[in-house]
């Protein structure tokens, strides 16, 4: 990794979570991820390549979505980590995505408080965060967490994109 920023660490722990870097068993249940968007699964073969280039993404730029794990019943319910996405690696995104069933119990907040500290540590000073106009329970989180709106751009089929900002402090 060429860059001022330390490396990120790939194994955190709260209270009621784990994560930890990609492996390639985690297409599994990334397909079935993906598929609760609304659009087709991918092909596990597909979801293999995506995982496994999350994981190569991670080792080259020293940042990266993380696979979340509740500690109790030892499920994966999402993912949540730093991307470069519509920023840059030093003022990468928060992003993540949890499955429908642990929606509302307050464990996106736990994981992204996490990233936040594990992005801190790297000397990073600001964080974004995009998000679709409609994410109302992003926006919560976000909210939460610390991050306020900035600004709004627009995808080309007329979807309102909201950049919301945190500075950070060690």
């Amino acid at each position: 990794m060429t860059s001022e920023f330390s490396v990120m660490d790939f194994e955190i722990i709260t209270e009621r979570l784990s994560m930890r870097l990609w492996e390639e068993m985690d297409a599994s249940w990334y397909r079935e991820l993906v598929g609760e968007r609304g659009v087709d699964e991918p092909t596990f073969e597909e979801a293999c390549e995506r995982v496994m280039s999350l994981r190569a993404s991670a080792l080259e730029n020293g940042i990266s979505l993380l696979p979340i794990r509740r500690k109790d019943e030892g499920d994966i319910i999402g993912y949540c980590g730093l991307i470069i996405g519509r920023s840059t690696l030093e003022e990468p995104e928060i992003a993540y995505e949890l499955f429908k069933r642990a929606h509302g119990k307050g464990y996106a907040t736990e994981a992204a408080s996490a990233i936040i500290e594990a992005a801190a540590a790297t000397g990073r000073k600001r964080l974004w965060a995009t998000v679709g106009s409609w994410n109302r329970a992003s926006f919560r989180v976000l909210e939460k967490i610390g991050f306020t709106r900035q600004h709004s751009t627009w995808k080309d089929d007329g979807e309102e994109i909201v950049w919301n900002m945190r500075e950070l402090s060690l």
